[in-house]
């Protein structure tokens, strides 16, 4: 029960948006580009494989696989982000620009977990025709901000935000608009079934697919040779400083510090952070904030708030 809990919790604590090193106002020239990639991740195009790097520009059926706690993040041409978790495979079908000025893509997931978010800059083109599927499952994507995952257990699609039609082999499609929402069709003969969830469990799938701070960014050369801006666009900055509560190894002392923050009414959010050796210990943070002395003093108000030390300002 924890661990599922954990899981969405880091997915609710990322739905508010990690910072990056891209400028949030811009549309890629290129159909799909990689943003991020935490190794080990490869590509296989056109029968051979080789190992994937930041700033890649993708190509219809190209097939993005990861190895285990690897990340991979690729911005599409719309403006929208699709992140992959560990042990994951996504082939990329249907990619591309149909006319007239109508933005297609497949996403197939047969294995692992994935994460879809739909760009602000999505509603640039006139229309779009974006597909995830998820192992059985198939979610016809509208302005929507999905998380799934095939395992052992069976296919998962959780609605963050939006709207989605849900298909499955052996199902009426159905639309789904109320977000926490997932649709689980497990292995065998069981039925599928809509479930609500929390937003702590939301939260902690969503750490499956998120970015750590140490995966390795596309350079700006190659950013820029992949990128161009939108029109009438204008820069974002974010909060360079969080303040770090506590970093732990356990999913059951993150979810203490959290529920205690939570409570005390500060918006903590679970960070994963590779581990030496593998897995990943678990930071709670609060912000971004736009300067060390304000994130100092927020430092100083929720370590007398929760009677927790040591609690630390750090970069972000």
């Amino acid at each position: 029960m924890n661990r599922n809990r954990l899981h969405a919790l880091v997915a609710c604590c990322l739905l508010t948006g990690a910072p990056t090193s891209f400028a949030a106002p811009a549309a890629p020239a290129a159909d799909a580009v990689v943003a991020g990639v935490l190794l080990p991740a490869w590509l296989e195009r056109q029968g051979s494989r080789e190992s994937l790097t930041p700033g890649v520009v993708l190509q219809n059926r190209d097939r993005l696989i990861t190895g285990a706690n690897a990340r991979v993040e690729v911005r599409l041409r719309d403006g929208s982000v699709l992140q992959l978790g560990g042990d994951t495979h996504c082939e990329l079908n249907a990619l591309g620009v149909r006319e007239p000025e109508v933005f297609t893509a497949a996403l197939d997931v047969p294995q692992g977990a994935v994460r879809f978010t739909s760009g602000s800059l999505a509603r640039s083109l006139q229309q779009r025709a974006v597909n995830l599927r998820v192992g059985t499952l198939t979610a016809s994507i509208r302005g929507t901000d999905v998380w799934g995952t095939a395992d052992s257990a069976g296919d998962r699609i959780c609605l963050l935000e939006g709207v989605i039609t849900l298909l499955h082999p052996d199902e009426e499609a159905r639309q789904v608009n109320e977000a926490a929402s997932c649709y689980l069709a497990p292995k065998g003969d069981g039925p599928a079934a809509l479930q609500m969830v929390s937003p702590g469990q939301l939260s902690w799938w969503a750490a499956q697919t998120g970015m750590p701070p140490t995966a390795q960014p596309a350079s700006p050369a190659a950013t820029m040779a992949a990128w161009r801006p939108a029109r009438g666009a204008r820069s974002a900055r974010a909060g360079r400083w969080s303040v770090e509560v506590a970093a732990v190894d356990s999913e059951a002392a993150a979810l203490s510090v959290y529920d205690r923050a939570r409570a005390a009414g500060y918006a903590a959010r679970i960070t994963p952070l590779p581990a030496g050796g593998g897995g990943y210990r678990y930071a709670l943070r609060l912000g971004p904030l736009a300067s060390e002395s304000e994130a100092a003093a927020l430092a100083a108000e929720i370590g007398s708030a929760l009677q927790s030390a040591p609690v630390s300002v750090v970069r972000n």
